[in-house]
């Protein structure tokens, strides 16, 4: 039966090799139970019951994945895009988090449509590569910046407007023991390295007293906090008219879930071979469908937009080449979602140099920008730039896209036929900039 469900055969696998490649993407990304609660709890929606609805729809996501593509591709609520929904969304623009919840679903669902119309394929031949590089950098900038301000080592200054914390207070110094922790395991090499520093953190930091967790009862009806909460006419603005900020809320979720999934699916498919001999991913529709459903699926259970992740590539090293490899991890969030609630017991300190160690994998993708040639390198640091220091993924994005339209056309290297689609949204953020400038 698994033969014919995942030509194991026809890939060059087998069972175990699937299942054991399972595990070890599992691992690489299983922080994200505790990272993301961590986040969107700041957004105020209930800890525990974010972090059921992560297993939940982590383990739903990637078995559908399986199911439907047969690719070694596992998902989660992406990072990234939690920090555009907490820091920016609900706390930047103050929309209520049901709101923004409402604002996912219909993100998800914008999506699938763009999916079936060809659409997405469109904006994906309309942005330069080094503007998907320079935005996964800029979100690994963000991320890091938001880990070294919750561990206080980054602190608000009246002067500077930033600067160092306290190094020798017992939550700053604790955060960097974890920060070098994890990076001496990665260095290392070693798999579930986030995961095993948030965990040893966490016992220094139960040690020390540092926090204090009873635990109560709880069962899977937890979940209602935040199940169905959405707030979908909230997002259409009650009136049944979508106003510039829900537009620009949208719009960004649908951008950075689009560049997460390109750059995850050429790094995972060239990885495992499974690209085709004149370069394009066969079933690419069913992939982006399934991710797109796992949006909407994650809004209604109470979680920001889910993505495919980058740490597949490290089951697909360890031989992963189809479906069976994404439901082995689907199925390890399921068993994880029955311990959910303890993720209330990790303190900040544990959490924080996860975030900063995350960004700096992400980081990483910078390095696909070509620096020499001031066309690409300019649009690309400004987008880089720009998002850590404005707080806000829609305005990197902004930034880079209007620059490398200006630069193209100034140029004199615009071509009305190719390029059309970028000078439209090229227009769309200047309006944008307008609209802002006279709130």
């Amino acid at each position: 039966m698994l033969e014919r469900m995942f030509g194991l055969a026809e890939h060059k696998t087998n069972v175990r090799t699937e299942v054991f490649a399972g595990f070890t993407t599992f691992l690489t990304m299983a922080y994200i139970v505790v990272v993301n609660p961590a986040i969107l709890g700041d957004a105020g929606m209930p800890v525990a019951a974010v972090a059921a609805a992560t297993c939940l729809v982590a383990g739903f996501a990637s078995i559908l994945m399986g199911l439907v593509a047969n690719y070694p591709l596992a998902l989660a609520p992406g990072m990234g895009l939690n920090a555009y929904f907490t820091y920016t969304v609900v706390k930047g623009m103050g929309v209520p988090w049901e709101t923004a919840l409402g604002c996912v679903f219909i993100s998800g669902a914008v999506f699938m449509i763009l999916t079936l119309a060809g659409v997405r394929q469109m904006i994906m031949a309309a942005i330069p590569r080094s503007l998907f590089a320079a935005v996964a950098g800029g979100i690994g900038l963000f991320i890091a910046f938001i880990g070294l301000k919750d561990a206080g080592i980054i602190v608000n200054n009246p002067a500077t407007s930033v600067g160092l914390g306290n190094l020798t207070a017992t939550g700053p110094a604790l955060a960097l023991l974890g920060l070098l922790l994890i990076a001496v395991l990665q260095a290392w090499k070693v798999r579930g390295a986030i995961l095993i520093g948030i965990v040893l953190t966490s016992l220094a930091a139960w040690g020390l007293g540092l926090t204090h967790f009873t635990p109560g009862s709880y069962s899977l009806t937890s979940l209602s906090a935040t199940a169905f909460k959405l707030d979908i006419p909230g997002a259409l603005s009650l009136k049944g008219k979508i106003g510039p900020t829900v537009v620009e809320i949208i719009f960004v979720f649908l951008f950075v879930d689009l560049f997460d999934n390109v750059g995850t699916l050429v790094v995972v498919t060239k990885r495992a071979g499974l690209v085709a001999e004149d370069g394009t991913i066969p079933r690419l529709n069913r992939i982006l469908l399934v991710d797109s459903t796992a949006t909407m699926v994650g809004s209604l259970v109470g979680t920001s937009t889910v993505t495919s992740y980058i740490e597949s590539a490290a089951g697909v090293a360890e031989g992963g080449r189809t479906g069976l490899t994404a439901i082995t991890v689907g199925v390890l969030f399921l068993i994880t979602l029955f311990f959910a609630p303890l993720v209330q017991a990790i303190p900040t300190a544990a959490t924080a140099p996860a975030l900063i160690l995350v960004g700096a994998l992400m980081v990483g993708a910078v390095a696909e920008v070509d620096w020499t040639d001031a066309a690409i390198a300019i649009p690309a640091f400004l987008t880089l730039i720009v998002i850590p220091l404005s707080y806000s993924i829609a305005n990197g994005l902004a930034f880079g896209i209007t620059s490398h339209a200006a630069l193209k056309l100034l140029r004199g290297e615009a071509k009305l036929k190719q390029d059309w689609l970028l000078f439209v949204l090229a227009a769309l953020f200047i309006a944008r900039f307008v609209y802002l400038s006279k709130g």
